[in-house]
């Protein structure tokens, strides 16, 4: 998941800021309106940058950019990545206390749900993170959810002999109809 907040967050930041320049000369040619359809691509895109940043920050326990960030745009604490993750949700499942104190004291959700309805408890929870779990839940923290079992493999229990689809019983094929691929070796030279 992270990995392709890496990648974002990188490629996001530096285009984010050259992009508008060419954003603009591109506007310029045309009518007012595209002028105007060009200002909200580029808040568009330095909203997607900044949220990038928030999830990238979290995801390193940098407390101090994280809280910077905030400081500059409060909003981004309820930012969300493409699971519907909260950087609440990553802080919670990585361990990272002071950026989840951060999160939580600039008004964090502590009971928002990401995209398969876990809270930040749960994912703590998933995780096995007992100081996170008690951070979490004397902010009010629910656990609802799938409670981290996504985190958790299911055994997959064996095909039973008799229900083997992938065996097949050489008496149940027939061959009457079949035609032979490939040299024939002939017999007696």
């Amino acid at each position: 998941m992270s990995g392709k907040e890496t990648t974002s967050s990188a490629g996001d930041d530096s285009p984010g800021a050259g992009g508008g320049g060419g954003g603009g000369g591109g506007g310029s040619g045309g009518s007012g309106g595209s002028s105007a359809a060009s200002t909200e691509k580029q808040r568009e895109k330095a909203r997607v940058s900044r949220t990038s940043l928030i999830l990238w920050h979290t995801h390193q326990n940098d407390a101090s950019v994280v809280r910077k960030l905030l400081e500059e745009d409060r909003s981004l604490v309820a930012a969300r990545d493409y699971d519907s993750r909260t950087p609440l949700h990553v802080a919670s499942l990585q361990g990272w206390i002071d950026v989840a104190k951060c999160l939580l004291e600039h008004g964090a959700d502590v009971n928002s749900q990401d995209r398969w309805k876990n809270t930040p408890l749960a994912d703590a929870e998933g995780a096995k993170k007992h100081s996170m779990i008690e951070l979490l839940k004397s902010y009010g923290g629910l656990s609802f959810g799938q409670n981290g079992s996504h985190f958790e493999p299911r055994p997959v229990p064996p095909p039973l002999p008799s229900k083997c689809d992938w065996e097949i019983d050489p008496s149940e094929l027939d061959f009457s109809a079949s035609a032979v691929i490939g040299k024939r070796v002939k017999s007696g030279i």
